[in-house]
């Protein structure tokens, strides 16, 4: 029995002072990101979801909103799905005038691999695992889709790929409303598709 669980990370986010929102409240999509959620809903429109599910932040449900819609869902809330904590949260982070210039945060950048400044990617990985597994159960023999956030999604399917969990934040494979499929014969994972139905951008944009 095939179950699809569709991984979408939210579309752009209203984010002029370009600060890293992380899990603040209050944070929506722009004008683009609603856009590009209305363009995820038709490109998935023919699929066979019965189940949607998003992650508590706002620019999540939203994103989810149309989605759900089209297929007369309600959204259902999963804390799994939660962008990862930071402790730079609330500040600017972009190369050449954000906090990464202030000796004060520099003991905080000390190991990348876990990484010292937030949730450790270990953590990331296996919440969002059981939020996936939660909902290919939701969804068995069709398909779900999970509305969540760049870094869990990216974390996950570096790990689903067994490979290592630290990386280069510029090398994500994870667009704004990108979708990251994981395709289910039964429990077990058989593969991972990566699609941009509304187009490719750059991971190192910092609000994107």
């Amino acid at each position: 029995m095939t179950t699809i669980v569709h991984l979408l990370r939210h579309g752009e986010v209203h984010n002029p002072e370009q600060i890293l929102y992380g899990r603040l409240p209050g944070f929506r999509l722009s004008e683009r990101g609603r856009r590009q959620a209305l363009v995820v809903a038709e490109a998935v429109a023919g699929h066979d979801i019965v189940h949607v599910v998003a992650s508590p932040l706002q620019r999540a449900q939203e994103t989810a909103a149309p989605i759900a819609g089209a297929h007369r869902l309600d959204v259902h809330t999963d804390e799994r799905l939660i962008e990862a904590a930071n402790m730079f949260e609330g500040k600017r982070v972009s190369v050449g005038d954000g906090a990464l210039r202030n000796p004060r945060y520099w003991p905080q950048l000390s190991n990348p691999f876990r990484p010292s400044w937030g949730e450790p990617y270990l953590e990331i990985a296996r919440r969002m695992l059981g939020a996936v597994y939660r909902a290919r159960a939701a969804a068995e023999g069709h398909e779900a889709l999970c509305v969540s956030h760049q870094l869990p999604i990216w974390t996950l399917r570096r790990f689903l790929e067994a490979r290592p969990l630290w990386h280069d934040p510029r090398s994500r494979q994870c667009s704004l409303a990108s979708l990251t499929s994981l395709v289910f014969d039964g429990e077990e994972l058989v593969e991972i598709v990566y699609s941009e139905p509304a187009g490719a951008t750059d991971p190192k944009v910092t609000g994107a």
